[in-house]
């Protein structure tokens, strides 16, 4: 009964933006601290952003920070995330996720229990 669901993938040249979304149904994740991770062909998979349940705090991984922005809707039930600049390098699955006890900075994938089923998002040269 618990879904999240990630929406807006796809390609898009270097240089280009997207905006991923994530919806949620079944229950109310607004006390939830919620994050993004992604898994590149051949990697393992990696965080890439979270939010605490209010929108106040947000950690972001090196790789991505100054171009990608995390970003929630709770009156919605929906987590976002900007992409811009894009690079060849961003290409992956995205997933969005969602923890109670997750907390900011810790990037733990084993503490968010509710996972989306991913999207794809494919970065040309």
């Amino acid at each position: 009964q618990v879904q999240l669901v990630e929406s807006g993938g796809g390609l898009v040249q270097a240089g280009g933006s997207l905006r991923l979304s994530c919806a949620a149904s079944g229950r109310t994740f607004n006390t939830y601290t919620k994050g993004w991770f992604r898994q590149a062909p051949g990697k393992e998979r990696e965080f890439v952003a979270a939010i605490n349940w209010s929108g106040s705090s947000t950690d972001y991984a090196d790789s991505i920070k100054g171009r990608f922005t995390i970003s929630r809707d709770n009156a919605k039930n929906t987590l976002y995330l900007q992409m811009n600049s894009l690079k060849p390098e961003d290409t992956a699955v995205y997933y969005c996720a969602a923890g109670y006890l997750a907390r900011i900075g810790g990037r733990r994938e084993q503490d968010y229990n509710y996972w989306g089923q991913g999207t794809h998002v494919t970065v040309s040269s």
